[in-house]
């Protein structure tokens, strides 16, 4: 083989290499882009949420039972039934209920619950009786939890979330680390706890 096909070839090679390399750096520029252009669009739907929701005040603290059910159901329960909400507390919320997503009966946000879901979840709680073994897993679940319960207090969100464990631990077969954990996540209350450590402290 002669010097001169060696040297094209080679020259060929090295032309190949580089047109993969540029095309490698512009492919994964073009993904973070992407990532980066949805991710800011996600925390700026976050935002405009965020700013309806920690102003609205259907949400109550002392409501239960009688509160949902004299409500339409195409309203919407939103706000926080305590302290004021706290934007970095509730985007770890939401992201964290991503997990279980595929779940239906798991509201996706806590702050903004439709009154047909809460009655329907009332209903598990009136209706839904547990076994023996059920209800350790129940009892378990709420030694386990932040709250010592579904809520901070005993408003339609806690019994509506009870009638939730019910039907997860009946129907899904929720353990109560996974009870304890929607629980957690689901937390109405307002304040700047985390998802993860315990305790929400009320700002």
């Amino acid at each position: 083989m002669s010097k001169e096909i060696k040297i094209k070839k080679r020259t060929l090679f090295i032309s190949l290499a580089v047109i993969v390399l540029v095309g490698l750096i512009v492919f994964s520029y073009s993904r973070t882009s992407v990532y980066t252009t949805n991710q800011d669009a996600d925390v700026k739907e976050l935002e405009a949420k965020f700013a309806v929701l920690s102003k609205a005040n259907t949400n109550s603290c002392g409501g239960t039972f009688n509160y949902v059910t004299s409500k339409s159901p195409d309203q919407r329960i939103q706000g926080s039934c305590c302290g004021p909400m706290n934007f970095h507390r509730y985007t770890e919320q939401i992201e964290a209920l991503k997990k279980y997503s595929k779940y239906e009966k798991i509201p996706s946000d806590p702050y903004d619950v439709s009154v047909s879901s809460a009655q329907e979840l009332l209903s598990y709680q009136k209706e839904i009786v547990l076994s023996n073994e059920q209800q350790v897993i129940y009892d378990e679940a709420t030694g386990l939890s932040h709250e010592g319960g579904p809520c901070c207090c005993k408003c339609w969100h806690w019994y509506a979330y009870e009638g939730l464990a019910k039907y997860l631990i009946v129907e899904e077969n929720f353990t109560s680390e996974q009870i304890a954990e929607v629980w957690d996540i689901s937390d109405a209350c307002g304040g700047s706890g985390h998802v993860e450590g315990g305790g929400h402290g009320h700002t």
